[in-house]
């Protein structure tokens, strides 16, 4: 891909994702003054932002696969289905909750909750930073090899531990408690679709049966 070509495929996709997330942060809330709105966003798209210039500085391969979206497994078909429909749950829910006054959020909990969801973020940039082959698609790319450090030493699947450590606080930093319980179902999701990612590298990545022999844990180091 050209670089004029990456740079406006990017521009569209932030620019598409800041409206998507716009409406369905703020359109429920009924009101632009939904401040916890304004602080997730700019937590949430400066750290995007620095994710893609770092990325098209120091990895642009790894930011090419990022950008596919289309999965070719059946059952991470059926993931991206459920996950969207999460996201709209957990992310509307927030803004009604706003709206009619369900929830009241301490501020330094709020301010907390931001700070754990952009360590979650880093913690995300650095295993993906780790793992050239995290393409955003369940696939095995050519050459592709066993990634077994760093991160990868601790537990299979850093990037999706940081997912959650990322995601989970977003409903407070939005002041929302209402909207945490769709929120707690993401690991659920999560295991899903890394339980058939493994059985798609069992299959067709050599080395990965000995690195699961390594490496026992999946998300969480100690526990499972």
């Amino acid at each position: 891909m050209s670089t004029r070509r990456l740079l406006t495929t990017l521009a569209v996709w932030l620019v598409m994702s800041i409206v998507l997330v716009g409406v369905v942060v703020f359109l429920p809330a009924g009101s632009l003054a939904y401040w916890n709105g304004w602080l997730f966003m700019t937590a949430l798209f400066m750290s995007i932002f620095i994710e893609l210039v770092l990325l098209l500085r120091k990895d642009r391969p790894l930011l090419e696969k990022r950008l596919q979206m289309r999965e070719k497994e059946r059952a991470q078909k059926a993931y991206v289905i459920l996950s969207l429909l999460w996201f709209v749950v957990s992310f509307t829910l927030p803004g009604f909750d706003y709206r009619f006054g369900w929830s009241h959020v301490p501020v330094w909990l709020v301010s907390v909750s931001v700070i754990v969801m952009v360590c979650g973020y880093v913690l995300f940039v650095t295993a993906m930073n780790q793992n050239s082959y995290a393409s955003r698609i369940i696939e095995i790319q050519p050459d592709q090899q066993v990634i077994d450090t760093g991160l990868y030493a601790l537990v299979r699947h850093p990037m999706y531990m940081a997912a959650i450590i990322m995601y989970t606080p977003c409903p407070i930093v939005l002041g929302s408690f209402v909207a945490l319980i769709p929120v707690l179902l993401l690991p659920v999701l999560l295991v899903y679709r890394l339980l058939n990612e493994e059985k798609v590298l069992r299959l067709h990545l050599p080395g990965y049966t000995e690195y699961v022999k390594r490496v026992r844990f999946r998300l969480v180091p100690g526990v499972w």
